[in-house]
Formats: C-alpha cells, structure tokens, sequence
C-alpha cells in the first residue's frame, strides 16, 4: 500500500461532520431576543460558528458587556439542548470516518465546543471510538490560534507536514496556516465558499463524498 501523505486528519465538529451551522445560528439569535438583546443577522452570528465563547460574543453580540458573557452562554445552550436531538450528521459521514479508520489514520477533532458539549455530541452520534484525540476551545487557546492543532500533533507525534485540518469556516482555515498544516475547506457549513477560497486551502469540497474523493486521491 503507498505511503499516506497525511497520517493525521483533524476535523471540525460543527458545519463539517454534523449539520448543526443553522441550528447556532437560530440559538444564537433567539438567546439574543430572550436576553433584550439586538438580535444579530444570520450572517453576522454564522461567521462566529468555530471560535470560543468571547471572541463569538464580542462579534455577535457586541452590546453586551463582558459580564454578561456566561449568563448569554446559559441561555444560548438551553435553547441548544432543546433542538440537540433533531440535529444530524451530514449524509455519508459515519461511511467517510469508518474507511479513514480502516486505512489506519489517526483521526482527531479540533472544535470551538465545550468540552462537554463535544462529549455530549460524540456519545449521541456514536463517533467518539474513532478519535484518538480532541481539543475543545475551552481548555486551550480558541481557533484560529494554532495551539489545538500543536496540541494535537504532539500528542500524536505527528510533524506538521503529516496533519490535514478540514473545517466549513474561515477560522479552521486560518488556524491550519497559523499552524503550518495544511487544509480542506468544506463548502455546505458556516461560511460561504468566497471566504474559504479567499484562505487557500488545498482543495475546497461541496459534499461529504467529494470530501471522500479528495481525500482518495490527495491525502
């Protein structure tokens, strides 16, 4: 068997391996209404999807003081749970994820969720035994810093040139070149294709199967 030219691939969580980007977007906006806050555009609260709790705010919500930062998140997430269930993976993921496995990749995450709402996700999806490695925005640097994916090649003892992020937003990608690794830009997420394009990203992909293709014949 030829030699893989990517030994880790980390991916995205949200808008990447699961169709939940409109689902944030409308808890987003309603955790606003339900705060008396102005209630951001669809546009304005899609482009905070990925980073960390008060980067999102201070753009999404930019009225509302520091303060305030965890009470919005509490009510942001009980509107999350309530709609938690009826979010699914993107067709053709579980498919995607068992064939990397079987090649003998190192799958990992690297997402702007909670510790424990990515544990949540990942015991409900039924994914979590094919990630040997994860790194939430709560307990490192939040994206686009490259610590999540330095943390993650250290512990997978894989140099840079071996690691391959995919994500569906800016930030993924901006991230991955902070951290000199190499990207996939996934196009059916948050952010529109212009934004990732604009990044250069090694390939831009519209599906999960041309993610699988790609990944075929590049990586």
């Amino acid at each position: 068997m030829a030699e893989r030219r990517y030994r880790v691939l980390v991916f995205d969580w949200d808008g990447t391996l699961i169709d939940s980007a409109s689902a944030i977007v409308e808890c987003i906006q309603q955790a606003a209404r339900d705060m008396g806050l102005p209630v951001p555009s669809r546009e304005r609260a899609s482009h905070v999807i990925g980073l960390g709790l008060q980067d999102s705010l201070r753009h999404a919500v930019p009225e509302l003081p520091p303060v305030g930062y965890n009470a919005f998140a509490a009510v942001y997430r009980r509107n999350f749970l309530a709609r938690e269930e009826a979010i699914s993976l993107f067709p053709g993921v579980r498919e995607l994820l068992a064939e990397l496995a079987a090649q003998g990749r190192a799958l990992a995450i690297a997402t702007g969720k909670s510790r424990r709402g990515l544990d949540r996700a990942l015991d409900a999806s039924g994914l979590r035994a094919h990630f040997v490695a994860t790194r939430c925005a709560d307990e490192t640097q939040p994206k686009p810093h490259p610590a999540m994916l330095d943390e993650l090649g250290a512990e997978l003892g894989a140099p840079r040139e071996a690691m391959l992020m995919i994500g569906d937003t800016s930030h993924d990608l901006e991230m991955a070149a902070n951290a000199g690794v190499d990207a996939v830009g996934v196009t059916y997420g948050a952010h529109p294709q212009e934004s990732l394009r604009a990044l250069a990203p090694r390939g831009l992909v519209s599906s999960v199967a041309e993610l699988r293709i790609w990944l075929r014949s590049n990586a």
